[in-house]
């Protein structure tokens, strides 16, 4: 049986330690073990969002080519956080490391609570939307009939996300 690479579009996110480190380890990890990194946005400065009394975050998105299932793709995305120290302590606490799974193709999946692609809230989050749109402006949402470009456009989170200078 033949499988198809997939285009999935992750979003990576830290806001505790060496945040830079975070995510460029990251990036190492998931280049060795999800597939090839085929787009890069920049680095965002984003203010914490759901709990709000905790340091900003350093967002990025990245596209890759995986020949991974979703599932197999959450447990090596979830395997990669476990890897660089990532301990779940709290919903939308404070974190190494964060990494989400966006888009699976233009599939629609839902497995429970567990998975649900495209990201469940990614049209209403800003720090998701607008790296995202670096990178993928043109790709359609596969529920919302939309591209990444239009939600952005459209979007109403006042959130605080600003491309972070490079060095």
């Amino acid at each position: 049986m033949h499988i198809d690479k997939v285009k999935t579009y992750l979003l990576l996110g830290s806001n505790l330690g060496d945040r830079e480190l975070y995510l460029e380890n990251a990036l190492k990890l998931i280049q060795e073990k999800v597939g090839n990194i085929f787009a890069k946005s920049a680095v965002y400065e984003t203010a914490a969002w759901g709990k709000t009394d905790q340091p900003g975050f350093l967002n990025l998105a990245v596209g890759v080519t995986t020949l991974l299932t979703p599932t197999a793709l959450l447990e090596t995305v979830l395997s990669i956080e476990k890897l660089l120290g990532r301990i779940r302590h709290e919903k939308w606490g404070s974190r190494l490391i964060d990494i989400d799974i966006i888009l699976y193709g233009d599939q629609v999946i839902k497995i429970g609570d567990e998975l649900q692609i495209p990201h469940v809230e990614m049209q209403h989050r800003k720090f998701v939307m607008q790296p995202l749109a670096e990178i993928a402006p043109d790709v359609i949402h596969p529920i919302l009939g939309q591209r990444v470009s239009e939600i952005l456009e459209s979007l109403t989170d006042s959130l605080s996300v600003s491309k972070k200078p490079s060095v």
